[in-house]
Parts: C-alpha cells; structure tokens; sequence
C-alpha cells in the first residue's frame, strides 16, 4: 500500500491542508493519506497550541467525507517532544509492507538539516516536498540542503515531478500544487475576530470552534 504521511500541529486543520493532500494522493497514486497531529511539535512552542483532543476532533471532522484520508494519533500516545523520525520508525516497524510518502512544504523541507537524526530520515520513507504558488523557495542550484546533496545519486523528470534518487533506493518528489493559500494562523485570527471561516475550514470544523469558543481571547489551550 502506498501510504502518504502528513505531520502537523493542525490547529485547526483547513482546507489547504486538505486539498493539498488531494492532489499529491493524485499525482502519485496513493492509496491513502495519513494525518498525524502532534503532541508537541519540536519547532513550535506547545502554550500556543490548543488542546490535543481539540486539534484531534477537528482532524478527524475534516477529512471523514474522504475514504482515502484516515487520522493516526500515535504522537499524540507518545512521550513529548514529537520526532518525525521516531514516527518513521514505529510505522515501518509496524506496518513494514507499506511505502510511505512524507508530504511537507518546500519551507520546512529548507530546514530539515535542524530535524533530530535528518540524515536517517530518507531510510524509513519516500519524501515529497510541496511546491505552491505565493510562497518563496530557496535561491539555491540545487532544492536539496547541503548537508544532504551526498546522500542523493542521480535525478530525473516524471510526469512534471522533480525527482531524486537517494542511496537507500526512496526517493524525494519536488512536486508543483495549485493548493489553497490558507494557514492555520489565519484562521485563528478570523476566528478571534469572530469573522466567518466558511470555506477554509469545513463546516463542521467552523461549528467545532463555535461550539467550544476556540481562539478567543484569554482561551487557555
């Protein structure tokens, strides 16, 4: 099974969460996405984060309409900080039949020499790194961090795809989206001012945040 994986606080989860995980389960024919909210991501500080059992309740309202997207919450049963490579790891144990794709955005992808065992990462997974309009990539020759260019063999082009081999024999996608720009921080922000979130979020989701008076002012998380 080709399985795509994406990591996140998604607090909340949003429509450019959610669309750009329809094209690229398109593009590379998965047979499923997996979302997987963290309980306390490394590069963010976890009092800015709402409740895990919120974020995990949205997750799931935003992507039950699609058979193709399922919610894992194994980061959340596990001791805090969370490491995509302990994730990696569990899941190949676990599921060892499965390929998996990581899916991240091109400015995350520029800091992953700062992620825990980095170079370990492509050992356990395939990797495509989101390319969408309005954002800035790095002025670089090479999409790939220095402190990875070695551990990459040869490249090529399919079907509009940049694609690079990497000695483990997985392989990192520099695909182009159309996406929706959105970020969670906007709708926090919509959300405070007590502004409509109709179609960046899902219905149920906007109900969700109503319901529970999320994002509000003096809100603890």
């Amino acid at each position: 099974m080709k399985t795509g994986l994406m990591g996140g606080s998604f607090d909340p989860a949003h429509a450019g969460h959610l669309r750009a995980a329809e094209e690229i389960s398109e593009r590379l024919t998965l047979d499923e996405v997996v979302f997987i909210p963290a309980l306390v991501s490394p590069h963010k500080s976890s009092e800015a984060m709402s409740h895990s059992s919120h974020r995990l309740n949205m997750l799931n309202l935003s992507v039950k309409r699609n058979p193709r997207f399922r919610v894992s919450d194994m980061e959340l049963r596990r001791e805090p900080p969370s490491y995509t490579i302990d994730t990696l790891k569990s899941l190949n144990e676990n599921n060892p039949q499965n390929e998996y794709y990581f899916i991240m955005g091109s400015e995350l992808f520029a800091e992953i020499d700062t992620w825990k065992d980095f170079a370990e990462l492509f050992n356990y997974s395939n990797f495509v790194v989101l390319r969408r309009p309005g954002y800035d990539f790095p002025d670089s020759a090479s999409p790939i961090p220095l402190a990875l260019e070695n551990d990459f063999r040869y490249s090529y082009n399919d079907k509009g795809m940049d694609v690079f081999a990497h000695t483990s024999s997985n392989e990192l996608f520099f695909v182009d989206i159309d996406g929706i720009k959105v970020s969670s921080t906007e709708v926090r922000k919509l959300a405070r001012r007590g502004n409509s979130l109709k179609y960046l979020v899902t219905r149920e989701v906007e109900g969700y945040i109503a319901e529970n008076g999320l994002y509000q002012l003096g809100e603890k998380p």
